[in-house]
């Protein structure tokens, strides 16, 4: 199957077992589980329930196994995503295309999806039949709590609201970056893996430099995509970090720079996966659409 094909077909899977594991709007609060599914369903990149299969994959993990990963760490995105959309922090009102939950319903809705979506997220991880046996579940509960939190997303979005007006440091910003956008898709790869045969120390290892590289990829080449694409094709408020004065790759090291570096950290994430040979493919090919996406 041509990278495309697979691309489409794990989006279809993913989509579907995303209606599996929302509760429906015929039951209460029905407005919530509305909100809800208007901020995860029918749009999105899911890079990172892309990274969950390819490395599952590698590890010969069910699709009912992956699935529930995909979900569980979608959720927990999408969640980051409506609540940093919020007034208290960027102040956006276009996401994905379509209005910010906080614009289509309200505030206080919109804190509510957050928090539901983060909840779900683990009843994903520990349901009943998912593919994952106990052991898997607990790891991978491991996983998502520890990325999700103060010393991962939360807390790389903590230093990124700190950081408006100030001038950061190129590893000030690495390190931050690793933490806000880094630590879900590390975690993405790692529990994609931990949801088949448990891999050995050198594979996640291996795993881990790929997906520093692909995380690290992804957020330049979003700095990049913020000064040179229209909201139209973005998806989303274009040139908010500058009108922000937040620090971005492109306004530390400029833009040229910012494409040589995404470059070179796509050729990073293909060194990193070299052992795999041929089994690597779908996650050398994810390393390319970070690279070259253009929303």
């Amino acid at each position: 199957m041509i990278f495309e094909q697979w691309m489409r077909a794990t989006l279809d899977r993913v989509e579907t077992a995303l209606e599996h594991y929302f509760p429906g709007t015929d039951i209460a609060p029905a407005r919530l589980h509305e909100a809800m599914r208007y901020a995860v369903l029918g749009g999105g990149k899911r890079v990172r329930p892309l990274l969950v299969h390819a490395a599952g994959e590698l590890t010969g993990a069910s699709t009912q196994a992956v699935e529930a990963a995909s979900c569980a760490l979608e959720m927990i995105h999408v969640y980051s995503l409506v609540h940093d959309d919020m007034p208290a922090m960027d102040d956006d009102a276009l996401r994905r295309g379509k209005p910010t939950v906080h614009i289509q319903y309200d505030e206080a809705t919109a804190l509510l999806v957050g928090d539901a979506l983060q909840s779900q997220a683990f009843v994903a991880l520990t349901t009943e039949g998912n593919g994952l046996n106990d052991i898997q579940q607990a790891a991978l509960v491991r996983e998502l709590a520890l990325a999700s939190g103060s010393i991962g997303m939360a807390g790389g979005q903590a230093i990124d609201l700190e950081s408006v007006g100030r001038k950061l440091s190129r590893p000030e910003l690495e390190t931050m970056h690793r933490k806000k956008t880094g630590a879900l898709l590390r975690a993405s790869v790692r529990m994609g893996a931990l949801a088949g045969a448990t891999p050995s120390a050198s594979d996640l290892a291996a795993l881990d430099q790929y997906v520093a590289a692909v995380g690290l990829a992804f957020q330049v080449v979003d700095d990049i995509l913020d000064v040179t694409v229209d909201s139209a094709t973005l998806g989303k408020t274009a040139g908010k970090d500058a009108q922000h004065d937040k620090p971005t790759y492109v306004s530390i090291i400029g833009l040229d720079a910012s494409r040589e570096l995404a470059a070179q950290l796509g050729r990073d994430a293909h060194a990193a996966i070299q052992p795999f040979g041929a089994r690597g493919q779908r996650l050398a090919e994810l390393a390319d659409l970070v690279v070259n996406r253009v929303n």
